[in-house]
């Protein structure tokens, strides 16, 4: 059986009630049920944090336990850590970068991924089924 590790950074865990304009009303605990209930032959783990350093441990625990790749939406993270970066470059395991907006149609600073260059791809614009579309890249992969 497959693992998935999500890891949501900060701010994600407001979800469903955070702008939903731009991130939907759905919160992304039930938007995990689902998206389990797609994949029952794989193990999808869940992560959130609003501090740096717990989304580097993160990743690195995503290794440990031999997880076969992470989808990681590091939030404002993604525009600043340079730290996010050498943890991703760090772990064997692919890394897909997700967005649920799309970054492109966004403020200048979002259009910038800093931690792009270590990611297997990215994935943008698509609501919440952008884990979705990593989770099936990972899966297949």
């Amino acid at each position: 059986m497959k693992l998935i590790h999500i890891i949501n950074g900060p701010n994600l865990a407001s979800l469903g009630m955070r702008e939903p304009e731009i991130y939907g009303s759905r919160s992304f605990e039930s938007y995990l049920e689902d998206l389990r209930h797609l994949y029952p032959d794989v193990s999808i783990d869940y992560y959130q944090s609003n501090h740096e350093g717990e989304l580097i441990d993160a990743l690195y625990r995503a290794e440990q336990v031999g997880a076969s790749g992470v989808v990681l939406n590091a939030g404002g993270y993604t525009h600043t850590s340079v730290a996010l970066l050498d943890a991703i470059r760090a772990v064997s395991i692919p890394v897909v970068e997700v967005h649920i907006s799309s970054i492109f149609a966004r403020e200048d600073y979002r259009r910038q991924s800093v931690i792009a260059p270590a990611c297997r791809g990215i994935i943008s614009g698509f609501g919440l089924e952008s884990y979705r579309l990593a989770v099936d890249f990972l899966v297949r992969e």
